[in-house]
């Protein structure tokens, strides 16, 4: 057993726990509380699983998109979370999620390390149709929250339909059945006063 490999693997594992001290301003649909980024990866996760058949065109690698999903916000334990309707606060948010990147995976053994910053990276630059995918999920899933808690978070940061819109439409490159859907809650959003 190597047990400088080991040491690594756990400090890393112990340092991803702080993943769910973040807290994004999403609600969940139980108790109204804020969402934390541990929940909102796992929430994806499963997501992925259960949506994938809605990807359009040769099927796309599940597995890997998971993957994605479950790496893509470790940064923010460095980084924070930047709400997507935060224009200023997104002015920097490449350039801090960047710099967490190289801070957060070089804990872990080197192998892994790459591995890791590979799928990060790979979310980030959204070409592949796992990539697409995983983002797609990540644009639904705050809709599918807000929608859930009588636009919550909407309503609290005066956040209009407009913007929800192009925020969500991604989902249509990766899957339109998906943005089909996502587009009707939208519209029915503003009919019940979730949304201006």
């Amino acid at each position: 057993m190597d047990g400088e490999r080991l040491r690594r693997q756990i400090a890393f594992i112990v340092e991803i726990d702080k993943l769910k001290g973040i807290l994004r301003r999403t609600r969940v649909t139980v108790g109204g509380r804020r969402e934390n980024d541990a929940e909102h990866s796992w929430h994806l996760a499963l997501m992925a699983m259960l949506l994938a058949e809605y990807v359009e065109g040769a099927g796309v690698d599940v597995l890997r998109s998971v993957e994605m999903v479950l790496v893509h916000d470790l940064v923010e334990i460095y980084a924070g979370d930047t709400y997507c309707y935060d224009e200023e606060a997104a002015a920097g948010k490449v350039e801090r999620e960047t710099k967490a990147a190289d801070r957060i995976f070089v804990l872990l053994p080197p192998d892994q390390a790459r591995e890791m910053r590979t799928l990060w990276d790979e979310f980030e630059q959204g070409e592949t149709p796992e990539a697409r995918f995983a983002n797609a999920l990540d644009r639904l899933q705050p809709l599918l929250q807000n929608y859930h808690t009588g636009g919550r978070s909407w309503r609290e940061h005066g956040v209009k339909s407009e913007r929800v819109f192009e925020r969500t439409r991604p989902v249509a490159e990766s899957a339109p059945a998906l943005w089909e859907y996502a587009r009707d809650l939208i519209a029915d959003a503003v009919e019940k006063g979730f949304l201006g």
